[in-house]
């Protein structure tokens, strides 16, 4: 058997923490770059575990490509499956055709999958999946002697554990920080597969914990009249608020969960966390959380947040069993695609319907947003409207500051 070759697993830490966004589809993928993601992981047709989301072509991987490195960015490929014999039929082919189409990286748990890649693909990075459950040193020693440069954590991994690690293996470090929380060891439910029969170690996750249940006996509901039916999910993590602990306890990569999440979403999310990264690394001892970033996050669309398994290990109440709270204040509502200085008209896609009299906001990278009242707006052709009600109709109405493409436009809900 020929012995697979393998890199020495070693690489400086990064001068910068990388900040690593999903993208669900191309479109995602630009807007997160653009609003500050300094690599994006994306997913295939094959091997990956959100089966759901649109997925990349092989011509649009290429095309993402070539649209991070205009901004200096890196695009990653989910290839995290679990595989059963039948899922590694062309396996080989499939990580060649990444690595021609300058993927960065790839995310994989399964070891025939590391393998591989490492043998057949050698210019792809293999960085380990959260799948694996990576939390301990030992294991991330391991990991780094079978040439792997970067090992992405178990979410539910402490700070404490991830300033051991960094300080016993020289290994770059990706964590999970901010997103959706599995309400079983990550990734490993199996109440998905009982229930609808999808693999979600195979891409195929129900959420079945996001279900809502009653409980029963001999047939009949046990509820309390009046009760309400439950769910079993976890709230969502959300780590804007212990920026320098991160930073501090030497991560290398800040991830941001959400392949299946809006561009409204990823956009707003980068955005926040941009600007508190480069805050704190252009100025470590006068660093400040701004109470706008905290807001901004909230206005994306969010489950209720805590702090995960950082510093405690979550209990009942990080749990959602009543009814969630009240949705995000702000709808996603339009994309700026066009603005013309000398008439300060702004065109824009509609995304979801809005109307003259409307209180809106434009927000942009770098923390760029203003509020204002919507006062009348046209078609393409100039004709006036009473509401934007198609999607993606193109809409032209006046801007109380500059836009810019890649702008987006939320409306406030009442």
């Amino acid at each position: 058997m020929q012995e697979t070759p393998r890199g020495n697993g070693k690489r400086q830490r990064l001068d910068k923490p990388e900040l690593l966004a999903p993208a669900g589809s191309l479109e995602k993928l630009k807007f997160a770059v653009h609003y500050g993601a300094d690599a994006v992981y994306i997913g295939g047709q094959k091997y990956g575990l959100r089966s759901n989301a649109d997925n990349f072509t092989f011509e649009e991987m290429r095309e993402g490509v070539q649209f991070a490195a205009k901004y200096g960015a890196k695009v990653f490929v989910a290839t995290n499956i679990y595989a059963h014999q039948e899922d590694l039929d062309g396996i080989e082919d499939y990580l060649k055709q990444l690595e021609d189409a300058g993927i960065a990286a790839i995310i994989a748990a399964d070891p025939a999958i590391v393998e591989t890649a490492q043998r057949v693909a050698p210019k792809l990075e293999v960085h380990l999946s959260t799948q694996q459950s990576t939390m301990n040193w030992q294991a991330v020693q391991f990991w780094k002697e079978e040439g792997l440069p970067r090992v992405v954590l178990a979410r539910e991994t402490t700070m404490e554990e991830i300033r051991e690690m960094k300080a016993r293996v020289d290994v770059e470090l990706e964590v999970f920080i901010h997103g959706a929380m599995c309400s079983s060891v990550s990734g490993r439910c199996v109440l998905s597969n009982h229930f609808t029969d999808r693999d979600s170690n195979r891409g195929g996750c129900c959420q079945s914990c996001r279900w809502k249940y009653d409980l029963h006996a001999d047939e009949q509901s046990i509820m309390e009249p009046g009760q309400n039916s439950f769910t079993m999910g976890s709230k969502d993590l959300c780590m804007i608020q212990h920026i320098p602990d991160l930073i501090e306890a030497g991560v290398d990569s800040f991830k941001i969960e959400g392949r299946m999440k809006s561009i409204h979403y990823v956009a707003s999310v980068v955005n926040v966390y941009r600007q508190a990264i480069d805050a704190y690394m252009a100025d470590p001892e006068g660093y400040q959380l701004r109470t706008d970033w905290i807001e901004d996050i909230g206005k994306a669309a969010n489950r209720p947040l805590n702090t995960g398994f950082f510093y405690a290990v979550p209990g009942a109440e990080e749990h959602i069993y009543e009814a969630e709270e009240k949705p995000a204040p702000y709808d996603f509502a339009a994309v700026v695609t066009d603005y013309d200085e000398r008439t300060g008209i702004a065109t824009i896609q509609q995304r979801s319907p809005f109307r003259p009299g409307m209180e809106v906001e434009f927000f942009g990278p770098g923390g760029r947003q203003f509020v204002q009242r919507i006062d009348e707006i046209t078609d393409a052709d100039g004709n006036p409207l009473e509401v934007a009600r198609h999607p993606l109709q193109k809409i032209r109405l006046k801007t109380a500051l500059p836009v810019k493409p890649f702008d987006l436009m939320r409306k406030k809900l009442h």
